[in-house]
């Protein structure tokens, strides 16, 4: 069951203001429909005696305003900002109207049944949609995962799991983060943590330590040093955001952007290797992509919301874009791939010139450096945009692609899942003109063929008719020659014929 909560009590929160003139798109693109993928914002780390980051190292960790896992105060404010330079940038686009609460069916907002992720939707639309009644849509049941949002394995045979943990190894092997582990260790002081007591050797930056799984029903996962380090860069890298003083973010054992960029590569690869593999991304972001793809109809585009926002996780990023082919992109200013509060945005545009429907796909996030001051965006100080590219769907000097190859991307990447669309087999233009020239023989030979059995029935049809046409004209003729006078007989003639007449029996 969906639950649907009302914003208008957080509206007090947005009192900010917005002073900006809306202008409408220019030229022949109008935007017509917005799909907003975010990941939550700024959270509090699972640090507590029993967790992973407790026993890895024998330092304090800072204390937080929250419990462990749930959205902090400021990113709550953080998503605020996001929110309302959101509805700045689209009534400059001319979707919505400027400081009009929009209409029911205009806007939804959709996220997983987790607190940071149904409170960053509420304070996006508390942004966004201040004093508006904008509801936020999730799962009665809070603190599960909502099967759209949840990137698990469901495929339970022997064969995709042996090609699951093959394509997870070869992603684990494609990584280089010796250097990096070695830094994290002595960052941690690994070698005297918890989880090392009473081992002879104990290290994070050994080889051949990780060990993948793809179980049924699980999402995929990792245990060993990715799994250990990623924890730890993630602590780090949200302490950094919160605004934690510098001597107490890595108890101020980072102190330049190449040891960012050096450890970060730890987060990236651990998302890369469990998420981004082809088997793996497909299989686990299937239903959101199915989800997507009924929200962003080819047909009936009046029946969707002009904006939509889906609320969900780093996970959810990171496999939707591999499992659209994304070519390789840079976030600057950012170490994240999948930042923080960040969005993929998909904007369907018409152009009326042509008369056709086009797609561009942006990344809008916030700097390393926004997050942490805490800055409030705008038009005159917006987050980033990154133009994001597919393969299967080339794209203009401006980014724009066709909207028809975009929805076959969509379908492809549901191809050998559960939620596979049923669709008709693609040609290559040679085996497309092959396949015409074979439609119109096989055309030929059919007519050829009806032709000649058409001038085989009509003759069977004229015999049989002829003896029947004589049966039938006799009768017709003897009556005709009955009707018709005799010629004058001759006195022989008359004479004979008397004379057989009375010869003859008598009735």
């Amino acid at each position: 069951m969906i639950k649907k909560l009302s914003l208008c009590a957080l509206s007090v929160i947005a009192a900010l203001p917005i002073g900006f003139s809306a202008q409408a798109a220019d030229g022949d693109l109008q935007l017509q429909q917005v799909l907003i993928l975010s990941r939550h914002n700024l959270r509090a780390p699972l640090v507590d005696n029993g967790s992973l980051l407790a026993q890895v190292t024998k330092k304090a960790w800072p204390q937080w305003d929250v419990p462990g896992g749930e959205l902090t105060t400021k990113g709550g404010v953080l998503e605020i900002y996001m929110g309302r330079y959101t509805r700045e940038w689209l009534a400059q686009q001319g979707l919505l109207k400027k400081e009009v609460c929009p209409a029911p069916d205009e806007v939804f907002t959709y996220a997983n049944s987790l607190q940071r992720t149904v409170a960053t939707a509420q304070y996006f639309v508390t942004g966004a949609f201040p004093g508006c009644d904008v509801a936020v849509t999730h799962q009665n049941e809070m603190g599960s995962m909502d099967p759209v949002f949840n990137p698990v394995v469901t495929n339970d045979s022997e064969d995709f799991n042996k090609k699951a943990l093959a394509a997870l190894n070869a992603q684990g092997d494609k990584l280089d983060l010796k250097s990096a582990f070695q830094q994290l260790e002595k960052i941690v002081d690994y070698k005297n943590s918890p989880a090392c007591n009473g081992k002879k050797q104990c290290t994070l930056s050994s080889e051949n330590q990780n060990k993948f799984s793809a179980e049924n029903g699980k999402e995929p996962n990792v245990a060993g040093p990715l799994k250990v380090g990623n924890s730890l860069v993630d602590a780090f890298t949200l302490q950094y955001y919160q605004g934690f003083p510098l001597e107490q973010v890595a108890w101020g054992e980072i102190k330049t952007p190449e040891q960012w960029q050096a450890l970060s590569a730890i987060k990236n690869g651990y998302q890369d290797a469990l998420f981004t593999a082809p088997e793996i991304a497909r299989e686990v972001a299937a239903p959101l992509i199915d989800y997507i793809r009924s929200q962003l109809p080819e047909q009936n585009q009046a029946s969707a919301p002009k904006v939509m926002l889906l609320v969900g996780h780093d996970s959810n990023v990171a496999s939707l874009l591999a499992a659209l082919e994304v070519k390789p992109y840079t976030l600057p200013g950012q170490y994240e791939k999948t930042p923080i509060g960040g969005q993929v945005v998909f904007e369907r545009w018409h152009d009326a010139k042509a008369n056709k429907d086009l797609v561009k796909i942006e990344y809008v996030y916030q700097t390393a450096e926004q997050l942490r001051d805490g800055e409030a965006l705008s038009l005159k100080n917006p987050p980033q945009r990154v133009t994001l590219q597919l393969n299967g769907c080339p794209a203009d000097a401006n980014g724009f692609c066709s909207w028809q190859q975009f929805s076959g991307v969509l379908n492809a990447a549901l191809q050998g899942t559960a939620l596979q669309p049923a669709a008709a087999p693609v040609k290559t233009p040679v085996a497309a003109e092959k396949a015409a020239q074979e439609k119109a023989a096989a055309d030929k030979a059919a007519q050829q063929k009806a032709a000649q059995e058409k001038a085989a029935a009509d003759k069977a049809a004229q015999q049989k008719a002829t003896p029947e046409k004589a049966a039938a004209d006799k009768p017709a003729q003897e009556k005709a020659a009955a009707a018709t006078p005799e010629a004058p007989a001759s006195s022989g003639e008359k004479v004979q014929q008397k004379e057989i007449s009375d010869a003859a029996p008598a009735a």
